[in-house]
């Protein structure tokens, strides 16, 4: 499964974000069942963060969010982000 998940922060607080985000996305990394999580920015527009996440399956999934690393990821960016973030589960789409 992948997932994308959108965050917006306050004004003046993309440091502090980053830095919160750095410890969870090392930790995301080592979890059974992650193969990529990376942590990206827009470069235009609203420049939300953007992570994108690639696991294994729904367990995976579950497993992450149920991490402490991943709980006090989400305490310590609470105050600086601008809105709650939007998280898009995708399943991939059989072209052929």
């Amino acid at each position: 499964m992948k997932v994308v998940a959108l965050v917006s922060v306050k004004p003046g607080q993309d440091e502090a974000f980053v830095e919160a985000a750095r410890i969870c996305v090392a930790a995301s990394r080592a979890e059974p069942g992650v193969i990529h999580y990376e942590l990206w920015q827009e470069a235009e527009g609203e420049r939300r963060f953007v992570f994108n996440e690639l696991y294994v399956d729904d367990a995976a999934v579950a497993s992450h969010i149920a991490s402490d690393h991943f709980k006090a990821f989400g305490l310590a960016v609470r105050d600086l982000a601008s809105a709650r973030p939007t998280i898009i589960p995708t399943k991939p789409v059989d072209i052929g």
